[in-house]
């Protein structure tokens, strides 16, 4: 089997390069100095079994990371689970394949902390997977991810293909969803903030009660993460990637209207939901491989503000 120092070596195929997760990957890769390759969905469509196999007998990528998946929001997956469970399973099934067909070195699938159940222990170890319940809203997008997750164990434990499989934290900055109906919760806040400073408003509400607790990883952090485990890591088991470190809403919404300049009132409606009362991934698994972050969660609400700022004509507001 391949080091995974030498599957490094040569050209490597970003899936789903435009998203948040694709865009930082691709921006860390090309920065150390990678010769990265990437499709448009219009240039390839990843649901496809013939046009996904055509592309890697045609590209012939050393490396690949499968960051391409249908995302959207509660409203979107449980508006329409059979295309969240069908595309991400279509996605992952043809990209794990074709590239084990096609001799690439080493693939990196990247995941979502939703994997895990409902109510895992906290922080979330990996060892919690499948041991729950998943919570209902988005199950059918983390059955297809814990799919994946299984695929790729499967080809490394059969064929001893070099594929590992990473479980992000909650994301947040340049090119994320600022979208009123599926963006998260940073980019949210950030508009909600943004457009309260812009016409003088007085107060900004914040669903429930301030209290819950949410971990945040800035998107650069996690594509350097992601590159460390593609260069040291080379295990069947899943890694979680975080911060290591929690913020309450109401310490969030705080820091939010400083980095927007908001000087109104914040009012938090407790009739509406808080979620889970906390999440946080387990990264010790992570931390044994040297990585920490490098932003602090201030400093990348400021960095992430001013690109929403520089870039506001063309990121996704509607």
């Amino acid at each position: 089997m391949n080091t995974p120092h030498e599957a490094a070596a040569g050209p490597i195929f970003v899936a789903g390069h435009r998203g948040l997760v694709g865009s930082a990957i691709a921006r860390v890769l090309a920065a150390k100095g990678h010769d990265v390759i990437t499709r448009t969905h219009r240039e390839l469509d990843l649901t496809s079994q013939a046009d996904v196999s055509a592309f890697f007998t045609a590209a012939k990528p050393a490396a690949v990371f499968l960051a391409a998946a249908k995302v959207g929001g509660i409203h979107a997956n449980s508006t329409y689970p059979a295309d969240f469970i069908r595309d991400n399973l279509l996605i992952q099934t043809n990209v794990i394949d074709a590239a084990y067909k096609s001799g690439v070195q080493k693939l990196v699938f990247l995941g979502s902390s939703c994997i895990y159940p409902k109510f895992a222990p906290q922080p979330m170890p990996e060892s919690a997977l499948l041991t729950g319940p998943l919570e209902e809203t988005n199950q059918w997008y983390a059955i297809a991810k814990i799919a994946g997750i299984k695929m790729c164990q499967a080809y490394h434990r059969q064929y001893g293909f070099s594929a590992i499989s990473l479980m992000p934290t909650n994301l947040y900055g340049p090119g994320d969803n600022f979208t009123p109906v599926n963006s998260h919760v940073i980019p949210g806040l950030m508009r909600r903030f943004h457009e309260a400073r812009l016409e003088n408003r007085d107060s900004v509400a914040v669903w429930g009660t301030g209290n819950a607790l949410r971990e945040f990883l800035h998107v650069d952090d996690m594509a350097a993460a992601a590159l460390a485990c593609f260069e040291r890591y080379d295990d069947e088991e899943i890694v979680n990637i975080g911060s290591g470190e929690e913020v309450s809403i109401r310490e969030l919404a705080a820091l939010m209207a400083k980095v927007t300049g908001f000087a109104g009132r914040i009012v938090f409606d407790a009739s509406k939901p808080d979620g889970t009362p906390r999440k946080i991934v387990d990264i010790k698994r992570l931390s044994s491989l040297g990585w920490k972050p490098r932003h602090t969660l201030a400093e990348g609400l400021e960095q992430t503000y001013r690109w929403f700022c520089d870039n506001i004509a063309s990121v996704r507001m509607a």
